[in-house]
């Protein structure tokens, strides 16, 4: 077995493995890019034809965002992903197709405006509707026959509802190996979802490194703090504004809100409002309530044995239309904002924003990791003022953090997790982490006796020869940028000079016929050269 890494290789984004067999090939995620593109990522070497199936780990668009792009190539196989995964994939790929068509309308009127070229979206509803019809639920600890050779089974990998970390067992010549996807690894001991499952063995092991050279800050409880920043926050007449994950952190926010309301944790502001401006945040919830109660943890599944929504409580608003949204700023009262994006790079999220961060007495509230690049990121990073809708914007708006509500692992988690295998494997893999999370996770296993190594985009591994067949440099998306820029101006040139002489052609009737003869013989030269 063959494989090669693709996506998220020296970044957190963009997941995309490609594994081959015994003349098959599946991949394990196809996730799309967010934020900052900091290397270049080699394109799928096949055709997604091609492909036989694909292995989901979970619904996050970083991880399933360009299935429906395979579509759109032929791809016709199967998706195999927990039931949860299937669910909320859904919801989640049909809300980034109608973002795809919306930022497409709206590139295509500003084009129409300058005379620009017309901007295709990356995929259609079509293409979504086709791949979701492709997705095949299975269970967690089962073991699945998904070619004559090759055995997969989901485990809890407690991340988001239905995240799994998938093992892989394939035979070759009457000889076995297994390799484990760990998929993004869960924080332990958050609300809703389980705590990560171990694996017992491995011969490899592809592991994520998001917080791979962080530790997640010592923190009171995170009920305890969202309450205290809330209570702050409207004593100085202000708002708090979450950038939430529609997916995920907004159902733990939410719970964590019922058991604020609940305990009366917020001094001097019963009943303060709360509202949810996001439509798939409200899909994902029900999606939640209605989830097999084996894929949550006993704390929700005693609640909703006992007939309470975990998620609902007396002041809270579901946004759904965009008349609704727009309706919250004119709510005069203190307030809690939870809306998407959770990196604040689309969705109404930016509106709240724009209507917040320069008042002082207002709180933004990130619950969440902010990948580089993002808008998210340079408000947490400090920024001073901000761009949004064309107006530049002062932050003045407090900047807090609310930690332990992290979706990942830290390095001790991540840690834990992978000491969890009876024997080291042969080999880790180390990926889905930016640059010097990655480096540095992997050379903290080296020390620890691990065989550790962080491949970059197009790095080629034999499961069966426990050889790299091939190791790639990450290559600077700038570089590759400005490289595309160069030539596209040196190609540029090439058509200007090539219709000077054309018309400088056009103009010579008349001229004397030795001339005629020798420019003729001197362009007949050139293009025999350079065709």
């Amino acid at each position: 077995m063959k494989i090669t890494f693709l996506g998220a290789a020296h970044e957190v984004t963009g997941s995309l493995t490609l594994l081959e067999t015994g003349g098959h090939r599946f991949l394990v995620d196809c996730g799309m890019e967010q934020g900052k593109n900091i290397f270049e990522n080699q394109k799928l070497p096949v055709s997604p034809s091609d492909i036989d199936f694909v292995l989901l780990t979970h619904a996050h668009i970083d991880h399933s965002g360009n299935l429906p792009l395979l579509a759109r190539g032929g791809f016709k196989g199967s998706v195999y992903a927990t039931e949860a995964t299937c669910s909320l994939s859904d919801i989640m790929l049909r809300d980034s197709t109608h973002i795809q068509m919306f930022e497409a309308e709206w590139r295509n009127r500003k084009a129409k405006r300058s005379g620009g070229e017309n901007y295709e979206p990356l995929y259609t509803m079509e293409d979504t509707e086709v791949i979701l019809s492709h997705l095949r639920p299975c269970r967690y600890n089962e073991k699945i026959q998904v070619l004559e050779n090759v055995e997969i089974r989901f485990n809890d990998i407690g991340h988001l509802l239905g995240s799994a970390a998938i093992e892989i067992w394939v035979t070759e010549n009457g000889e076995t190996k297994k390799v484990v996807f760990s998929g993004d690894v869960g924080n332990k001991n958050r609300p809703i979802v389980n705590d990560p499952q171990k694996v017992s063995d491995a011969d490899c092991v592809v592991i994520e490194s998001t917080y791979g050279n962080r530790l997640h800050a010592e923190h009171a409880d995170s009920v305890e703090k969202l309450a205290e920043i809330i209570e702050v926050t409207f004593s100085r007449g202000g708002n708090v504004v979450i950038p939430s994950f529609a997916v995920g952190r907004t159902q733990e926010i939410l719970y964590y809100l019922r058991r604020i309301k609940a305990e009366n944790l917020v001094k001097g502001f019963d009943g303060f409002p709360v509202y949810v401006d996001s439509p798939l945040a409200e899909e994902a919830t029900k999606i939640y309530i209605q989830c097999n109660i084996d894929s949550v943890d006993a704390e929700a599944a005693q609640l909703v044995r006992q007939g309470i929504n975990p998620f609902w409580f007396d002041g809270l608003t579901l946004s759904k239309t965009s008349n609704e949204s727009k309706a919250i700023n004119d709510d005069i009262r203190p307030k809690v904002i939870i809306s998407a994006s959770g990196m604040c790079e689309a969705g109404r999220i930016r509106h709240h924003l724009k209507h917040n961060l320069w008042k002082s007495e207002s709180t933004i509230l990130f619950v969440g990791y902010q990948a580089e690049g993002t808008l998210g990121r340079i408000i947490f990073d400090g920024a001073k003022k901000i761009k949004l809708f064309n107006e530049e914007i002062e932050v003045k708006a407090q900047i807090e953090y609310l930690a332990g509500v992290s979706g990942h692992a830290d390095k001790n988690g991540l840690l834990e997790w992978l000491g969890g295998f009876e024997n080291k494997p042969n080999r880790v893999f180390v990926n889905h982490g930016d640059d010097d999370s990655c480096t540095e996770f992997t050379n903290e296993l080296g020390g620890l006796g691990y065989n550790a190594f962080a491949p970059f985009s197009g790095t080629v591994y034999d499961l069966f020869e426990d050889k790299l067949e091939v190791v790639t440099e990450g290559i600077p998306a700038k570089e590759v940028k400005e490289a595309k820029s160069r030539a596209k101006s040196l190609y540029n040139e090439l058509v200007f000079i090539a219709e000077e002489v054309l018309a400088f052609v056009k103009a010579c009737d008349g001229r004397a016929n030795r001339e005629i003869t020798a420019m003729t013989k001197a362009l007949k030269a050139f293009l025999k050269k350079f065709r």
